[in-house]
């Protein structure tokens, strides 16, 4: 919360209880500084995927307090429930990422850093409250769902997805292929890199330059061909 906000919610608390409120106007400001601190990383609102009984008040849940406990409220008594909240909107956020809403990345991006910086500032958005959590999920049904469970079997070993989550930033080549298989997107690695001076076989990242250094993403060519087959192997509708 901005300090305005904050101010704007210890006078609700004041009119709530207004006889715990400060005697001084220096003590008043002392507090303020306080929980400008303390809370700035809260919202003061904040939607819910399941609607606007579920969705997030600052000063609803400071009320709550105050109808229901004896003490005087502290910063950690909006903390607290802030994070529990939070936490149950980043659990239903599925993470997935539709490219169509971020017109401003090129598809062509060889480092892969602008869609890391926009799934980053999408997470960061749905953990702070600015947008509500994305919740479709992968294919689990339906004539698809065959198809999604083969792709993940041919990758090997079955991990569950929880231990998978954990282990993401340290097998990210991994990660991205059932990220990929899961969501039923064509996966560059399932065919040969057609570019001459890489060439690198099924199942390898595609190379670059005379070290023949490893590539984070494949060869634009690779991806075609493997958006070009991926799409030819769909049922019919």
């Amino acid at each position: 919360m901005q300090r305005n906000e904050i101010a704007a919610l210890l006078a609700h608390v004041d009119r709530l209880d207004p006889g715990r409120a400060p005697q001084t106007k220096a003590a008043a400001r002392e507090r303020l500084d306080q929980w400008a601190i303390l809370l700035e990383h809260v919202p003061a609102t904040a939607q819910h995927p399941d609607g606007a009984h579920r969705s997030w008040d600052a000063s609803r849940i400071a009320a709550r307090h105050i109808a229901t406990s004896p003490y005087p409220i502290k910063p950690s008594d909006i903390g607290a429930p802030w994070e529990t909240f939070r936490a149950d909107l980043m659990n239903r956020h599925a993470g997935t990422f539709e490219p169509t809403q971020h017109p401003e990345i090129d598809p062509d991006d060889e480092t892969g850093n602008a869609y890391v910086r926009a799934l980053r500032a999408e997470r960061h958005a749905v953990a702070t409250g600015q947008r509500t959590p994305d919740t479709h999920r992968a294919i689990t049904a339906g004539p698809m769902a065959a198809q999604v469970k083969r792709r993940l079997a041919e990758l090997g070993t079955y991990m569950p997805p929880s231990v998978a989550e954990a282990l993401a930033d340290y097998r990210p080549h991994r990660a991205d292929r059932e990220r990929l298989a899961t969501a039923d997107l064509p996966d560059p690695l399932t065919v040969p890199c057609p570019y001459e001076p890489c060439r690198a076989p099924v199942g390898q990242q595609c190379r670059q330059g005379a070290s023949r250094r490893r590539r984070n993403t494949a060869h634009p060519s690779r991806l075609d061909v493997a958006t070009a087959r991926h799409y030819a192997q769909e049922p019919a509708a």
